[in-house]
């Protein structure tokens, strides 16, 4: 009897089991996990490009306007900028091996490149393209939607009154036309910026909230494939060795979450870090670039972007402008990028910093002028200043905060009390998006080289200065924004942006412009190959560099 139950209970564990395995063979994984169970479970990390990233809380590049690593080498976009040999700016081919403009400039008929893949196997096809456009219209989440929304139906799409673009006509596979609302110079430069890296459709619908959380669901064309994503330690890349582009010179990347300015510095001085972006360190960044050992490896380029301060005039006293402009006035911006930065970098005036396209050199300069400033407060009814609370995200690299720290110095000597508020980098962006922060400082990147990227990104319309907490009330220069916009002679458009930046700024006094950098790397004894691109970062040129053997 005894031996008689073990055989039944030994044959129903096998049905039970075959059952599981039947159903298991049965499920629908994604063609991601399939393919990394066929290759091995781990790889050498000792060959990886090691260098430091600030921990984000998604990689989702349509969901943030901050962390870009993850787009910049996991994805592409239909076309790249870059320099020409003259440093002029072009568009290239990239995912798209051409295009077709019609001759009023609202039809873009582009053809995507044959037998491109992601990494997960599946082809590109123009129906990727058009899901990741309307994704970034649609997700609720969506920090990056003034990148497409010229397309024609992208407001129908946006309120849900339709479920497809109508300014996007798939032909083929390979080949669609999108049509925008109006001409716009800037466009093809708008598709280049890392929120416009295409998805597989396939994947990221099935994927969810896990898309730009978990590994195995973000998948992209790009030189690398996301592999491990380890909280508070770091990001794990592998190269993707069947790039369409190419397998990269290195074998991956292992991106570590290392806030500490010291322990960064002990890192690379004892060879645990390959790229160390300067701006990591604070003050001890001196140490590198007057060190005799690091000159041969010290790599220095233009940054075009600017740091600011940006002020909310929906929030008493910044309502007035005789106030902000006593803000502006009672900075010394020169001794604030001197006793900083070194003075390694150009006091800035305006919206448009210098080596940007539009750049306007004979805009008038911001003097430092404290006695007129305290004028300016005692008009606005601020005789003995007024108490203000001045945000920094703690993401923020630690000279903002060292410029912060001397500008509540200079405020102080007008009456202005200041109280600086570190906070969380979720609560900050979420503050931020809802228009809630009273005053800030932060840097903007250009994203593509065309003062659209700036002066449409903070005061195009009211969602869009409402986004950055500026909350700029004039209608008339934000419908002028658009308007320029649709400009198709180079020469009228930089002129309108122009006098649009001089209103902004100097009249309006909208925000204030501190001054734009120099960005310095120092690179390990093992990294060869180090190039940045045309705005500065290397962050996206990871693939050209390499690892040798000590």
């Amino acid at each position: 009897m005894k031996e008689n139950t073990v055989k039944k209970a030994a044959i129903g564990i096998l049905i039970i089991l075959f059952g599981l395995a039947a159903t298991y063979c049965g499920m629908q994984l994604p063609a991601a996990v399939n393919e990394q169970q066929n290759e091995p479970e781990e790889s050498d990390i000792t060959k990886f490009i090691v260098a430091v990233e600030d921990e984000p809380d998604t990689v989702d590049f349509q969901c943030t306007s901050i962390h870009y690593t993850i787009a910049q080498n996991v994805f592409n976009r239909l076309v790249e900028m870059e320099n020409d040999a003259n440093g002029d700016m072009e568009i290239l081919p990239s995912l798209a091996q051409s295009w077709e403009i019609s001759d009023d400039g609202k039809d873009y008929t582009f053809h995507l490149r044959e037998g491109v893949k992601f990494s997960n196997g599946q082809p590109l096809t123009a129906s990727d393209v058009q899901f990741t456009f309307e994704r970034l219209l649609t997700h609720p989440d969506s920090c990056n939607k003034d990148i497409v929304d010229i397309i024609a139906g992208a407001g129908a799409l946006e309120s849900g009154e339709t479920e497809h673009l109508e300014g996007f006509k798939v032909l083929d596979d390979l080949t669609f036309v999108v049509t925008i609302e109006q001409p716009f110079e800037a466009f093809l430069a708008c598709l280049t910026m890392p929120g416009a890296s295409i998805l597989d459709q396939e994947t990221t619908m099935e994927a969810g909230d896990r898309f730009g959380i978990e590994p195995e669901w973000t998948i992209g064309t790009g030189s690398f494939i996301l592999w491990k994503w380890i909280p508070k330690d770091g990001l794990l890349l592998k190269a993707n060795k069947d790039c369409w582009m190419g397998a990269p010179n290195c074998e991956g990347l292992n991106l570590l979450f290392v806030n500490d300015a010291r322990e960064i510095r002990r890192m690379f001085e004892d060879g645990e870090i390959d790229v160390l972006d300067l701006d990591e360190l604070g003050n001890a960044a001196e140490f590198f670039l007057h060190g005799r050992e690091y000159q041969s490896r010290l790599f220095s380029v233009p940054r075009i972007g600017i740091t600011y301060i940006a002020m909310n005039e929906s929030i008493a006293p910044l309502d007035d402008v005789r106030v902000r402009k006593a803000m502006q006035l009672s900075l010394d911006r020169a001794m604030l990028l001197a006793g900083v930065y070194g003075g390694r970098g150009a006091v800035e005036n305006g919206i448009f910093p210098q080596g940007l396209y539009g750049y306007n050199p004979d805009l008038p300069e911001i003097p430092y002028d404290p006695e007129e400033a305290k004028e300016l407060l005692t008009q606005a009814g601020y005789k003995d200043g007024f108490d203000l609370t001045v945000s920094v995200n703690s993401a923020s690299t630690r000279w903002e905060l060292s410029v912060l720290e001397m500008a509540q110095s200079m405020w102080s000597e007008i009456g202005i009390r200041t109280r600086i508020d570190v906070i969380d980098e979720s609560d900050f962006m979420s503050r931020r998006k809802s228009g809630e922060l009273e005053c800030y400082t932060a840097q903007w990147m250009a994203d593509f080289n065309d003062p659209d990227n700036f002066i449409y990104t903070f005061f195009g319309n009211s969602h869009n200065t409402t986004f950055r907490s500026l909350c700029y009330p004039k209608e008339d220069v934000m419908n002028r924004v658009q308007l320029a916009r649709a400009l198709s002679d180079p020469k009228k458009r930089i002129s309108e942006y122009n006098d649009l930046e001089r209103i902004i700024v100097q009249e309006d006094a909208a925000w204030i412009p501190l001054y734009s950098r120099r960005r310095y790397y120092v690179t390990s004894k093992r990294l060869q190959g180090i190039q940045a691109s045309w705005n500065g970062s290397v962050k996206n040129k990871y693939r050209e560099m390499s690892i040798i053997d000590n």
